[in-house]
């Protein structure tokens, strides 16, 4: 069987471990970066207060290059391209608060925990040595790095982060060939949820791990620790720290176990339907807030999107006002008791069927989408 290649951008992440002389100068580009952006922020605010009028990508540029670097000539100790992609999100953060209606760009706080800034790759100035665990990159030289996994394709730009843990990462945008994933005939819905992640067509039952609830003790008494401690002090740092620790391993332990159910989705059927989930309203919930946020349907619905996008496959939302659980899947019968989400079986009293809920939601939810597609049955 021949397989289709297709071109796209993926990500790849490391672990990297700077010397003490590389971290100075992390921290120098990260100050810079913040420094210029703020500088940038408060240029176009005074500008479109006095004259109402906006200063684009290019002119902030030229503004930085003509203005802000011989005023402040440190700033040339750094690499040009991450204070270039400063004011380049700056921009995007004022367009988006123009045309989506979102937060009004904010200065940046230097006692922010998570830093980072992006640079491009020209003239072969990032480079990566599989064989010797090594990363170069501009201004840096080279770093010591965990190269845990390789890849082939051509480097586009590369973000240099440090997480509130301590930790430093790079992580690259690749443009690469991808091998398609060969086509099958297979159709999944699923209807996600709480107390069950996810249950299926096939009667799937995939449990939440929970992961926050797990650690909860362990977090809360990390923190009252926290709360006896004078503020800004050693002490007070290591402990911010070990707590970080455990949110990233919360994190990293819930981020590995979306990417393997929702690759696992993937490979095994050609299209998948879910509902489109009304986060933001549901997490308004004081009740159930805590445990939507744990659960993270966002991210895992994401990560379905890109991986159908890259092989090929369908993956589709149903309207979430669709009343998939009070709808009998075989008479199409809606049974408004339904709706209380204690009542878990049900008995349909046109025709005698016997429903689980969420079972019966994601029958419902797969014969929607493929009536919303325009695809048999």
């Amino acid at each position: 069987m021949n397989l289709s290649m297709k071109t796209v951008i993926k990500g790849y992440k490391y672990r990297i471990y700077p010397t003490k002389e590389q971290e100075i100068q992390l921290a120098k580009t990260f100050g810079c970066c913040r420094f210029v952006y703020n500088q940038m922020l408060a240029k176009k605010i005074e500008l479109y207060k006095t004259e109402k009028k906006s200063l684009s990508k290019f002119d902030s540029k030229k503004y930085m290059t003509n203005q802000l670097k011989k005023e402040y000539p440190w700033l040339k100790e750094v690499d040009k391209f991450a204070l270039e992609n400063s004011i380049f999100n700056l921009q995007d953060a004022y367009q988006k608060f123009f045309k989506e209606h979102t937060g009004f760009p904010k200065f940046k706080s230097k006692h922010n925990h998570y830093y980072s800034y992006t640079t491009n790759f020209t003239n072969n100035n990032i480079k990566v040595l599989f064989d010797d665990n090594l990363v170069q990159l501009p201004k840096l030289g080279k770093v010591k790095t965990k190269l845990h996994r390789q890849f082939t394709g051509k480097i586009l730009f590369a973000t240099v982060s440090k997480v509130p843990s301590g930790k430093y990462y790079v992580s690259f945008n690749v443009e690469c060939e991808h091998e398609e994933l060969p086509q099958n005939n297979n159709k999944i819905g699923f209807d996600l949820g709480v107390k069950e992640f996810l249950i299926d067509t096939n009667n799937n039952h995939i449990e939440n791990p929970k992961i926050l609830y797990k650690y909860e003790k362990q977090l809360k008494k990390l923190q009252r620790q926290l709360c006896k401690m004078q503020k800004h002090s050693n002490n007070y740092k290591k402990q911010t720290r070990k707590i970080a620790k455990l949110h990233e391993k919360i994190a990293n332990i819930r981020n590995d176990f979306q990417h393997k159910l929702s690759s696992q989705i993937i490979n095994e059927n050609q299209i998948i339907i879910s509902e489109d989930l009304n986060i933001k309203g549901m997490l308004k919930n004081h009740n159930l807030a805590k445990a939507i946020s744990d659960v993270s349907w966002s991210e895992f619905t994401r990560q379905l999107q890109y991986k159908a996008d890259w092989n090929d496959r369908i993956y589709h939302k149903i309207n979430p006002w669709f009343a998939s659980s009070q709808t009998c899947n075989e008479c199409g019968n809606i049974n408004k008791e339904v709706k209380c989400l204690s009542i878990r079986q049900w008995v349909c009293s046109e025709c005698g069927a016997i429903h689980d809920r969420d079972e019966n939601a994601s029958k419902n939810i797969l014969k929607q989408g493929l009536k919303e597609l325009g695809i048999n049955a």
